[in-house]
């Protein structure tokens, strides 16, 4: 069955079959335009119009159709009516209990968190609003030049940023970082992480008691690779914050304000805005330019940057106290330990060491008292049944000197004999020539 509509496909030609696509689309898109202008031709005698068509024609997006939750960045307590909204609307009975509960919880609770947070003398004044903050900017170990462009880039956004690279090796740990940037005046510290020598995070945490907030860093882009951008001045940015509306957000916009003068400089023209739109920040930084009364231009400065916040913790990083050295290691020791040891040494020597059938094992190896430095023992336990053993034991008190020992003892279960061996190569060529009859087992160890 033919189709009602006439289509291109069916044109065998190719020059033909394109000619006639094009003539189609030119035609629709006409067709659309001459829609619209009447739609605004419309709108325009009849205001009411344009606003009943905006009220029933709202896009479903992720941030009108969430379901409220004080800890999403983004979540609304009064979303605007979206399209599961509106039907609701239209039945009053059904929509009476469709409010949550959280909406109605009393803005005095949002009125305490901001009082007792830790940027609350922030806004008290009790800083000198002229004096902007001391932010400390680093970055992760073994850092690359990609990560240090990136940091340059940002110390020219804080007005009281400061650079340092950090140092490899031990005692250079976040919580330290921290405690020694307190001491020294500084409001805030920056660490810039890097992977696979890309900067992929930022950690932030507000001097000298916190919080820490944790954020990925996504699509980069310094100013240097922007088209046409601005140069940046000295002057304090003014800063704009959108989409903070819940008290998590709160609590971000509010550390991200203490990172900036209270004061900004008007003249400069400078603005720094940080868009909150479904969890992701984005970081523009612009320079305005007023055309009119009625309009404004502007030019982008740069950088520009993706975060997103991971987490938000009280304190400061947990590395070892802000600093302090570290407890040493604590091992469970016994103090009748050598005494133990010399005294089984001892039964050796004098040929007394029967151990008894229900004995304890031998205690672990230590450095038992009197010895010499160049000399070592060795405990060794030999697994055996009901038998008489007769073994030579030979005791190496010096370089020179030998005494010879023969020690006979009954063992049950097992036997633990207490050999001291010397180590040398003179001693090796000595006992070639001194070994005894195979009557008597030594033991000689070069």
């Amino acid at each position: 069955m033919p189709t009602s509509r006439f289509e291109p496909s069916t044109i065998k030609n190719k020059v033909k079959r394109e000619e006639v696509a094009r003539k189609q689309k030119k035609a629709k898109r006409q067709e659309k335009l001459q829609r619209r202008l009447a739609q605004a031709k419309a709108e325009a005698n009849d205001p009411l119009a344009k606003k009943k068509r905006l009220a029933q024609n709202v896009p479903r997006t992720l941030d009108n159709t969430r379901e409220y939750d004080p800890s999403i960045l983004t979540a609304n307590p009064h979303p605007e009516p979206g399209p599961s909204t509106l039907a609701s609307q239209e039945d009053p009975s059904s929509s009476a209990n469709t409010q949550p509960e959280q909406e109605q919880q009393p803005q005095d609770e949002h009125a305490a968190d901001i009082t007792t947070d830790p940027f609350a003398a922030y806004f008290s004044g009790a800083f000198d609003p002229s004096v902007p903050p001391k932010v400390l900017i680093t970055t992760s170990p073994k850092a690359t030049r990609t990560t240090y462009d990136f940091c340059e880039e940002i110390v020219g956004v804080f007005p009281g940023a400061e650079f340092i690279r950090r140092k490899k090796g031990k005692g250079f740990e976040m919580g330290r970082i921290a405690g020694w940037a307190a001491n020294r005046g500084y409001s805030h510290l920056i660490v810039v992480n890097e992977d696979m020598k890309k900067p992929n995070a930022i950690t932030m945490v507000h001097l000298p008691e916190g919080p820490t907030a944790y954020f990925k860093l996504t699509s980069i882009e310094l100013s240097q690779k922007i088209s046409g951008h601005a140069r940046a001045t000295a002057h304090y940015p003014e800063l704009v914050l959108n989409g903070f509306v819940t008290r998590l957000g709160h609590t971000v916009g509010r550390l991200f304000q203490t990172l900036f003068p209270p004061m900004p400089e008007f003249q400069g023209r400078q603005v720094v805005t940080l868009h909150n739109q479904r969890d992701f920040l984005f970081f523009r930084r612009h320079r305005y330019a007023f055309r009119s009364t009625e309009k404004v231009a502007l030019q982008e400065i740069g950088p520009r940057f993706t975060l997103k916040l991971r987490y938000l913790k009280k304190g400061l990083p947990a590395v070892k106290n802000l600093g302090a050295p570290s407890k040493p290691l604590e091992f469970d020791t016994e103090d009748n330990e050598q005494e133990q040891e010399a005294q089984a040494l001892k039964d050796v020597e004098m040929g007394e060491s029967a151990p008894q059938e229900d004995s304890t094992p031998a205690p672990p190896r230590t450095q038992a008292e009197g010895c010499p430095a160049n000399r070592r023992r060795i405990l060794v336990d030999m697994e055996a049944g009901a038998r008489d053993y007769e073994t030579d034991v030979l005791l190496v008190e010096n370089s020179r000197q030998y005494v010879r020992h023969r020690t006979a003892a009954f063992v049950s279960s097992s036997i633990t004999i207490v050999v001291s061996i010397t180590f040398g190569a003179h001693l090796a060529q000595e006992n070639m020539g001194t070994r005894p009859s195979s009557e008597a087992t030594w033991y000689t160890l070069a």
